[in-house]
């Protein structure tokens, strides 16, 4: 009943971004999304652990985790630019179908080519999913809704999905409760690992419903100097701070020159580059750090993460009203400063209570965080570039989860487990000084750009 009660409540309060106005599209989206965050969360923690177990160590184990980064920097420009040219259903249906084949690949696999492929592979598909997903809400929302949807989709994607932790952790110890093994051999974990597969598979079906929504596309109008189809007419709705930076209307868009457009990205990519080569250095091997600092079993850190990631994929909930007082930039930015002397907590804590500790801060930080940033950088680039400047976030985080796992597996190999977190606080730091720096102007004097 309270549950019920509370779900009136927001439902009622426009303010907190109109989460149950919604069409078809933008629910069968979430539901994936859900999966999604199921199958991550279950990966990150069950994947790591599993090549561990084969016998790897520390530093090929960093070199796995970045392959599907790898993988996704090789087909994230290309898959942008595609899904722009022929549409966003079509890839990600691709990603909902044949990544899931990719984890049962790498379940199935113990030697290291075989490992390293799987990783590749799975990058390459799975990056249609973080290609075409946040057009494909933004372009199915109002710009009202819009930063509810972002906001909603960040609650499935890292707060209920973070439920798969759970699922990631009892899966191999009920598996070797079974077979009367320790949950950290190979046939536990690589079970952990099929249960991602299965339960990022099952909410990929829907998305055959999904109705490609209306949007600029290239028209033979267009190539004669047309106008581009406007954006949807927006509903009567309490306005956000966040969704004044939302994208006006095609047709008002002014011509800006290529180099204006690439000096645009570049202010915005340079950073996003930094901040997820420092994510990458923490969080891409956390789990085994955990458990070979802490001695932490698979079930209690499925616990340890889920409860982390609810705490943060709750918060992201908030952060409509939040940034209503501080403004995107200044909000986004002082959660990045905020995050480094909680990452560098949990790297050198001798206690596994302030390490987890910390570890739900920066959670609640990077809940605030992403989908602020989401909306910050969307709301400066037109209709027609939203795919393509996707396709080139995802070739950063592409970059950033390449360089910093494999600098965490080296440093945490040949000198020690917490010198990565030192990586990753100077990362983030950088990042959030140069957004600063880069977008100075438009802290003082927020307004619409249209590259």
């Amino acid at each position: 009943m309270a549950q019920a009660s509370l779900l009136r409540r927001f439902a009622a309060q426009r303010s907190w971004g109109g989460y149950f106005s919604f069409n078809r599209n933008v629910y069968l989206l979430l539901l994936f999304t859900l999966g999604k965050g199921f199958q991550l969360s279950i990966g990150a923690l069950t994947l790591n652990l599993y090549v561990h177990s084969l016998g790897y160590d520390l530093q090929f184990v960093g070199a796995f985790t970045a392959t599907s980064a790898i993988g996704s920097f090789a087909a994230g420009v290309p898959i942008g630019v595609l899904a722009d040219r022929i549409g966003r259903k079509p890839l990600l249906l691709v990603s909902g179908i044949v990544t899931p084949l990719t984890l049962v690949m790498t379940a199935l696999s113990t030697s290291a080519p075989l490992i390293i492929l799987s990783g590749l592979l799975n990058g390459m598909f799975a990056s249609a999913y973080w290609v075409t997903n946040l057009p494909m809400l933004t372009e199915s929302t109002t710009e009202e809704q819009r930063v509810g949807a972002l906001a909603l989709n960040n609650f499935l994607l890292l707060g209920v999905g973070a439920l798969g932790a759970l699922i990631g952790g009892g899966v191999p110890q009920v598996v070797a409760v079974i077979l009367h093994q320790s949950a950290q051999d190979v046939v536990p974990l690589r079970w952990g690992v099929l249960a991602a597969a299965i339960i990022v598979f099952l909410p990929a079906l829907p998305l055959f419903w999904v109705q490609e929504p209306r949007r600029a596309r290239r028209r033979s109008t267009q190539e004669t100097g047309g106008a581009l189809a406007p954006a949807p007419a927006t509903i009567e709705s309490e306005q956000l701070a966040l969704a004044q930076a939302t994208i006006a209307p095609a047709s008002d868009e002014p011509k800006q020159s290529r180099w204006a457009i690439a000096g645009l990205f570049a202010r915005l990519l340079i950073p996003d580059m930094l901040f997820t080569t420092g994510e990458g250095a923490v969080v891409g091997l956390l789990s085994l750090f955990f458990f070979l600092r802490f001695a932490l079993q698979p079930g209690p850190l499925g616990i340890l993460f889920t409860l982390a990631g609810l705490i943060g994929g709750a918060t992201s909930l908030t952060a409509p009203r939040i940034v209503r007082r501080w403004g995107q930039l200044r909000m986004a930015t002082t959660m990045q400063f905020l995050s480094v002397p909680i990452i560098l907590l949990i790297g050198f804590s001798p206690l596994l209570l302030l390490a987890a500790a910390g570890e739900f801060m920066r959670q609640i930080l990077r809940g605030l965080f992403e989908p602020v940033y989401a909306a910050f950088a969307m709301g400066r680039v037109s209709e027609r570039h939203r795919g393509t400047l996707s396709g080139f976030y995802s070739l950063t985080w592409s970059v950033g989860y390449s360089i910093g796992p494999i600098t965490a597996g080296w440093l945490q190999e040949h000198i020690g487990l917490s010198t990565s977190f030192i990586i990753g606080a100077v990362c983030v730091g950088l990042s959030a000084t140069l957004l600063r720096f880069f977008f100075s102007r438009e802290e003082r004097t927020p307004k619409k750009s249209h590259a």
